[in-house]
């Protein structure tokens, strides 16, 4: 294989909600054949399938991680691997041993290999607690098991950084909103689902109620961020490089539904909150992201006037 060692990425999960956008933002800025795409599922037919470099692997499994990095010439990785919010709560020993489980067979792999790696945390980390803007620096007691696992993963992410030098960097992802990529089991999924269904049916059952309000971000401020922050230098990055605080968009739901009904004509949304909403109130309201202005330049670019546009004008076409 061609080029000096360790230049590939490998990106665990690859097939959820952040990894499509993400490999194809990583293969546009690297190259086709530098970037590994992974998961524990394989699906035919998929663009990262057919199109570039595809393993099928569990971050479980560390010897097969072992395997891939020292066969494919790995030197950063994008560990996406993760159950979301309202799936872990369904079922919280999968949770724990896929979020904690799989963060340890990265992180020991990275240290074992002198790797970089990009491990995101979440808004979930959070708890009642937590200011209604959520500063970077605040007590974290997370009621979600899913939240509980994304704070390990800060401590050990740190950890492993101040302990054996593994470059490790991350980001507190608010809900995502993304065109490409279907919902993946998530407490802010909603906001996804709606636009889905404001296109194809006319009209919405959504969730939470009308006036939870919670972060939110269009995929494509997502994918910048990340790669931004992978960017900075190392001496730039402070002690949030567990998860950096981000901040998107803060909208309620019903806000949402009215900027949709706007644009399409007819559309109608119904509250009906289920036991999502408990998760969702348990989050604040918004971000202060001023450290991650302040230590490697972030600025978020879409609004929501305009993620509902490209929204809308994506899925249209």
């Amino acid at each position: 294989m061609s080029g000096t060692p360790g230049d590939s990425i490998l990106v665990t999960g690859a097939l959820g909600q952040i990894g499509r956008d993400l490999v194809e933002a990583l293969r546009d800025k690297h190259g086709q054949d530098s970037v590994i795409a992974s998961d524990v599922r394989e699906v035919e037919n998929h663009p990262f399938v057919e199109e570039g470099r595809f393993v099928r692997l569990s971050v479980l499994d560390g010897d097969a991680m072992d395997s891939v990095i020292e066969d494919e010439d790995v030197g950063t990785i994008y560990h996406l691997a993760a159950i979301l919010s309202a799936t872990g709560e369904q079922n919280p020993d999968l949770c724990e041993r896929v979020n904690v489980g799989g963060t340890i067979t990265v992180l020991e792999a990275a240290r074992r290999h002198d790797l970089r790696v990009y491990s995101p945390s979440s808004i979930a980390v959070f708890g009642p607690d937590a200011p209604a803007t959520a500063p970077q620096i605040t007590p974290l007691n997370p009621t979600t098991t899913y939240g509980k696992t994304k704070v390990t993963g800060e401590v050990m992410v740190m950890n492993y950084w101040k302990q054996y030098g593994v470059d490790t960097r991350g980001i507190r992802y608010p809900g995502l909103v993304s065109w490409k990529s279907p919902a993946g089991g998530g407490t802010t999924d909603y906001a996804v689902e709606i636009f889905h269904a404001a296109l194809n049916k006319g009209h919405y059952d959504c969730f939470v109620g009308p006036e939870t309000r919670l972060p939110m971000m269009y995929m494509d401020d997502a994918i910048r961020a990340t790669l931004e922050l992978m960017d900075a230098p190392t001496e730039s990055i402070g002690d949030a490089r567990g998860g950096y605080n981000v901040s998107g968009i803060s909208f309620t739901a019903k806000e949402l539904a009215d900027a949709i009904s706007e644009r399409v004509d007819g559309f109608t949304c119904e509250f009906k909150p289920d036991h999502r909403q408990e998760y969702a109130d348990s989050w604040p309201d918004a971000v202060d992201d001023s450290v991650a202005k302040d230590d490697w330049g972030w600025k978020a670019e879409y609004d929501l006037t305009r993620m509902v546009d490209e929204m809308l004008d994506r899925l249209s076409n």
